[in-house]
């Protein structure tokens, strides 16, 4: 009862005009309980595009469900075109709705606020100058399976969609492999946009605090840059101070280090290529994730999210001529940059002291099981500073090549950069080239599966040069161009969402060939006696290594991996380095 009054004294910031309006949605005809089902939003949308010549609903792909993506393009210009967007000196801001569809407030959110700029000329200053566009419903699949008991923890709506896609993929782990159409068509949006700003509406899971609204930014030192230094000192300020002023005070997203926020502080999330918001930093786009709190009535949460990206337009109108100007000072130095990180870890020596604002944590005897449990006492509200740790180092870091050479034969990995627009050349005849070759020494492999694969990590190699023969139609891809970021983070088998780490390459990991201990031996003493090097080999490896000085096995298959005999593509990564 509680919340449903707070509900009605919100009002839902509605007026009393909007609630008459023939454009009301159904989030606002339910006073903030119910959200649009996919047909609703959808037929909401065309009815906004027949009304409104500034507003374009159109459609892109396909998903894994067989329905296209959605993009409700709001220009007042009536180009509807990128590239003229672009050229006339116009920012775009890429909003992206229901990848969770679970957290819909993204969506009724984004229905009303590209209504309210068509209609309400106080707003339309917002978009003289910027082109939103919005995809209604990322994870369709997820949407139109709807129910009312897979978000457990989460205050509203009556009924929602569901996480998982219709194969089940948490799309917010896709956007590197991009095992899903829908992650495919995405790529094709964004690609064909290049949007100057970027929003994925998400709603929070864990710790319990006052805050409706928190915000997950890219990582300060992996953007890095121009566009690295304006997001610490004017965007992510700003943004706070718009939002506090509107009555939505934000705190960076909790991802607490102990049991609760007050107990360690909070550190920054690292969102690496797999993400949103880290694969749009790989094209120098500032992507935000904000998160409402799920425990906030969802109409204090679609008010929040509502609010966020008016902040965000806001922004644009006033910096988007910076912005761009940053963007593009950032994609003209990535075409030039030398070295690249491929894996941050937190500095846990650095931290600043934020205010936050929280709800007194402790435990408790349950009362469902033996153990206890972690309470919130909401009467016990307070305000104190806590340690916010949101600097990152590189842990690991590489000199990009001059290009890469990646045989044909690998398309699956060929495709994805051809999706994503890199520059590719095809070799017109067979040609030996030097190059340098990866031969990988140990990893890590996950014991359980993840989104599909068997994520590896903690990847080593060994380096060689070698010459090898490339044949006519393989590919190379020169690396002093836009996508630099994007080749180094997938091509590079150390990164941590490289095509390596995601499984395309595993076939190279098993040994095809072998042999028979006993006919083997004979050849193995040949080898020894014909190659004094080799013998000599055996002997320091012998003692150096443990395990090979008391295993007999080991020791021949030593012998054989340093003969002839062995398989030279056994371990070696099939994307070779050209210095």
């Amino acid at each position: 009862m509680k919340n449903f009054l707070l509900i009605l004294t919100l009002s839902v910031y509605i007026s009393s005009q909007a609630q008459k309006n023939e454009f009301q949605t159904k989030f606002e005809h339910t006073k903030g309980t119910e959200t649009v089902t996919y047909q609703e939003g959808i037929e909401f949308l065309e009815k906004l595009d027949r009304q409104y010549d500034k507003l374009k609903l159109v459609t892109y792909g396909t998903t894994d469900i067989g329905k296209p993506l959605h993009l409700a393009i709001l220009d007042v210009q009536q180009s509807f075109d990128p590239f003229a967007i672009r050229q006339s000196g116009r920012s775009i801001l890429l909003v992206n709705n229901g990848i969770h569809p679970g957290e819909p407030d993204g969506v009724d959110a984004s229905l009303m606020l590209l209504r309210n700029l068509l209609q309400d000329k106080k707003l339309q200053p917002l978009i003289h100058n910027t082109v939103i566009c919005v995809i209604p419903f990322y994870n369709v699949d997820g949407i139109l399976n709807r129910g009312k008991y897979s978000r457990a923890n989460q205050n509203g709506p009556a009924e929602y969609g569901f996480r998982g896609n219709s194969r089940n993929y948490d799309l917010n782990r896709d956007f590197i492999k991009n095992d899903t159409k829908n992650a495919q068509t995405f790529v094709s949006i964004f690609r064909e946009w290049q949007p100057d700003l970027f929003i994925d509406n998400h709603v929070s899971n864990g710790a319990d605090y006052q805050y409706i609204m928190t915000y997950i930014a890219p990582q300060k030192n992996k953007l890095g840059g121009e566009l690295g230094k304006y997001l610490d000192t004017r965007l992510v300020p700003e943004l706070k101070r718009q939002m506090k002023e509107a009555k939505f005070e934000m705190t960076p997203y909790v991802n607490e280090f102990a049991t609760t926020p007050d107990s360690a502080g909070i550190a920054g999330f690292l969102e690496t290529a797999r993400y949103s918001t880290g694969y749009t930093a790989l094209f120098q786009t500032i992507g935000f994730m904000p998160e409402t709190h799920m425990l906030k009535p969802f109409a204090q949460r679609v008010e929040g999210t509502y609010q966020f990206m008016l902040s965000m337009l806001t922004m644009l109108q006033t910096d988007g001529q910076k912005i761009q100007t940053l963007k593009q000072q950032d994609i003209e130095n990535v075409k030039t940059q030398t070295d690249f990180v491929l894996e941050w870890q937190l500095d846990k020596s650095v931290s600043e002291k934020i205010i936050f604002k929280g709800y007194e944590g402790r435990m408790i005897p349950s009362k469902v099981t033996t153990g206890k449990r972690l309470f919130y006492d909401r009467t016990k509200p307070y305000t104190k500073e806590i340690p916010y740790y949101n600097s990152f180092i590189p842990k690991t870091t590489i000199q990009k090549p001059q290009a890469y050479i990646i045989p044909q034969q690998w398309e699956s990995v060929i495709s994805r950069l051809k999706l994503n627009k890199v520059e590719l050349r095809q070799i017109s005849r067979d040609t030996s080239v030097e190059v340098e070759v990866y031969y990988i020494a140990d990893y890590k492999t996950s014991g359980r599966a993840f989104e599909g694969h068997y994520l590896h990590s903690d990847v080593k190699l060994r380096k060689e040069k070698q010459t090898l023969v490339f044949r006519a139609g393989d590919y190379i891809v020169p690396c002093n161009q836009a996508a630099n970021r994007y080749i180094v983070e997938t091509l590079e088998p150390q990164a941590t969402d490289s095509f390596f780490n995601w499984n395309f390459f595993d076939s190279i990991l098993q040994q095809k060939e072998g042999y028979s201990d006993y006919v083997f031996e004979d050849l193995a003493e040949k080898l020894l006696n014909e190659k004094p090097e080799l013998r000599k080999k055996l002997e320091d490896q012998k003692a150096s290594d443990e395990m090979v000085r008391n295993n007999p096995r080991a020791q021949l298959d030593f012998v054989y991996k340093n003969s002839p005999y062995y398989e030279p593509s056994h371990l070696r990564y099939p994307v070779f380095r050209i210095l």
